[in-house]
């Protein structure tokens, strides 16, 4: 009933920018943190930056002066501004975030959507 959709990623020279945009769908009664996550090939999943419902975020320590996480809480939208990005950057990037929904039952959950990639070439 709860999704999450990614768009905004794509192909750049290192030194370009791109914004990923997260729109949580469904039957939403609130949206607690939201967060990006990445996972480059043969790499483990990161988290890249969180941002808590009063929109307080935090960054890895690679990313954290070069990337902006920012929400619309009336659009149930996160977004992640990249400034600066490295081919190191190049990943899967996950939207992530802990719903409280109301159908079919009331419950909260963490929620993952299926990822936008971002290629990052030298």
């Amino acid at each position: 009933q709860v999704q999450l959709v990614e768009s905004g990623g794509g192909l750049v020279q290192a030194g370009g920018s791109l914004r990923l945009s997260c729109a949580a769908v469904g039957s939403i009664s609130s949206i607690n943190y939201m967060a990006w996550y990445r996972q480059a090939p043969g790499k483990q999943c990161e988290l890249v930056a969180e941002i808590t419902d009063y929109g307080s975020p935090t960054y890895s320590d690679s990313v954290a002066d070069r990337f902006t996480i920012s929400r619309d809480n009336a659009e149930n939208t996160v977004y992640l501004q990249m400034n600066s990005l490295k081919p190191e950057d190049s990943a899967v990037y996950y939207c992530s975030a802990e719903v409280a929904s109301w159908r079919p039952e009331s419950r909260v959950a963490v929620y993952w959507g299926r990822g936008t990639p971002v290629t990052v070439s030298s």
